[in-house]
């Protein structure tokens, strides 16, 4: 038995090219280094994607402008190209990141690096608007996050 791969069974790993922008302090964001890490984990094909911290007035403003609702909401996805190159940028919304880590009794890089994933299955073409997507999505998201160490991110903490 040969244990040598064969170079038609080597697998290259998608390219990224990745810019991390950060217009707001984000005290317990994940460094560049950490949403790499994420987004690598999370990629399927190559991909140039941008990802910005932004401020709850940034983030209403986007969330108004592209969905038409009058909230920031935590992580929005714009995707460009889905292939052969994903090409997208997301835009995380640092305060409501921040309450919703809190309320739902999760450590904020947890949190950040969940919805890095999310964002990033998103620019991949997945979505959660129907039951069967979001559990495919769900289950996907629950693999990466797990994998990258961090707990299930759709199970609810235990309390004291």
């Amino acid at each position: 038995m040969n244990d040598v791969t064969s170079p038609a069974e080597t697998v290259r790993a998608p390219r990224l090219a990745l810019s991390v922008q950060r217009a707001t302090r984000a005290r317990g964001a994940p460094l560049k280094a950490e949403v790499a890490r994420a987004v690598r984990a999370t990629l399927e094909r190559d991909a140039e994607i941008t990802v910005r911290f932004v401020d709850e007035e940034e983030g209403l403003a986007l969330n108004h402008a592209y969905r038409h609702q009058d909230h920031a909401t935590n992580v929005l996805s714009f995707v460009y190209e889905t292939g052969p190159v994903v090409r997208g940028d997301l835009v995380l919304c640092v305060p409501v990141i921040e309450r919703e880590a809190s309320v739902q009794g999760k450590t904020l890089l947890a949190h950040y690096m969940h919805l890095v994933v999310h964002g990033v299955l998103h620019l991949h073409g997945y979505d959660h608007e129907n039951d069967i997507d979001a559990a495919h999505m769900e289950a996907r998201e629950t693999r990466i996050v797990t994998g990258l160490g961090f707990a299930d991110p759709y199970t609810e903490p235990e309390q004291d």
